[in-house]
């Protein structure tokens, strides 16, 4: 008896098949647009799936005032929900100078510029140099 499901046969499992790259690549897709959508400045993405085990990228935008702070940060969470990736937290909304939003496989940080530099997350996140023996 065959017990193999026929190749046109839809199978829930095959959601549970699908690569974390590709969700990691469409989740950057989504947090790119609605950063764009709302002109944030100087989107970075950076690969840090060798260095962390928190997430496989970070995003790092920066906006022009408080308010544009806030308004990235709620179109990046709004537009995250509706592709279904869940935001697990968001973090510094009331002082709207850095808010984080964690997407779980994707972290983002939308800053003040005086704040972007100052912390310079894209140096801390940079991977070292290999060693030259």
């Amino acid at each position: 008896m065959n017990l193999e499901p026929s190749p046109g046969a839809s199978n829930s499992h095959d959601l549970a098949m699908t690569s974390p790259n590709n969700d990691v690549h469409a989740c950057l897709q989504v947090v790119r647009d609605a950063l764009e959508d709302v002109k944030a400045k100087e989107i970075v993405e950076l690969d840090v799936s060798s260095i962390s085990n928190v997430a496989d990228a970070i995003v790092i935008a920066s906006g022009t005032s408080t308010r544009h702070v806030k308004s990235l940060a709620d179109n990046v969470a709004e537009e995250a929900r509706k592709a279904g990736f869940r935001p697990i937290g968001m973090e510094g909304e009331r002082d709207a100078e850095w808010i984080l939003i964690d997407l779980g496989i994707v972290v983002v940080h939308v800053m003040l510029p005086t704040a972007r530099k100052f912390y310079d997350l894209e140096s801390l996140w940079r991977t070292a140099p290999e060693s030259v023996n």
